[in-house]
């Protein structure tokens, strides 16, 4: 038995995902209504957050840092394993509440479509990452300081990526496309780039850009604007905020 421990939107993509694959699940917390709601979405139990007892079972963490004292305080027993996604809160912490194993899991909002990049860390035990692998891709890293940089770029990523996409529609329109055709050509460039993804991103650009071509001319400019140090920066600040988050 899984439980899920909370009811936001990255819960229920879990929750999706592993019923999705037969796993057994029930949905934990507080208000009644949405628990119902969830029962109801779901077709899976749901229980009370109030003296739910942990015991033996492999319990996924999905709240939000600053409840994690007082979710604490209304379980009891020992988990056979604990899975925190809890951005910014160490294992240390999570010692609140009682477990035989503790892992840190940082799925991202790709998870809703069953395609997030999880990074995880802590005891590595096969059981967190099969899991999260049922909503896309997983990575153990060696530390709690690996799995926060990891953050800073698969977990807040999509949101950089999101600026590019919009900015090379922006660019369609000004030189003269209509925007729908624009994103619908941001639209396909991304799944483009996801089917070569795999290549180092190097080959990619080098396959791209000819001598004195219209690439090359592309990328010039984005040289000469600091967009390599724009997001490199982008990354950093990301990570230090991951660190004093909690």
């Amino acid at each position: 038995m899984v439980a899920i421990i909370g009811y936001g939107s990255m819960a229920q993509a879990i929750v999706q995902g592993l019923i999705k694959h037969g796993i057994e699940v029930e949905v934990v917390g507080r208000n009644p209504q949405k628990l119902q709601d969830i029962a109801k979405k779901y077709e899976t139990p749901t229980r009370a957050l109030k003296n739910y007892d942990i015991t033996g079972k492999t319990v996924i963490l999905a709240i939000k840092p600053y409840a994690l004292q007082d979710v604490a305080n209304k379980l009891y027993g020992e988990a056979d394993l604990l899975i925190s996604i809890l951005a910014g809160t160490k294992i240390d912490d999570l010692k609140i509440i009682k477990a035989k194993k503790y892992v840190r899991a940082m799925p991202n909002i790709a998870a809703t479509k069953l395609a997030s990049m999880t990074t995880l860390t802590g005891d590595k035990e096969p059981r967190a990452a099969a899991l999260f692998e049922k909503i896309g891709k997983t990575l153990w890293v060696e530390n709690e300081k690996e799995l926060d940089i990891a953050t800073a770029i698969a977990g807040s990523g999509p949101a950089f990526l999101a600026l590019v996409a919009e900015a090379l529609a922006d660019g369609g329109v000004f030189c003269g496309l209509k925007r729908d055709i624009a994103y619908e050509l941001v639209d396909g460039l991304f799944k483009s780039y996801a089917a070569l993804s795999e290549e180092h991103p190097v080959l990619i650009k080098d396959q791209v850009m000819s001598p004195a071509g219209t690439t090359a001319a592309g990328y010039k400019a984005l040289e000469e604007k600091a967009v390599r140090s724009a997001f490199m920066e982008a990354v950093s600040r990301a990570y230090e905020r991951t660190r004093n988050e909690h």
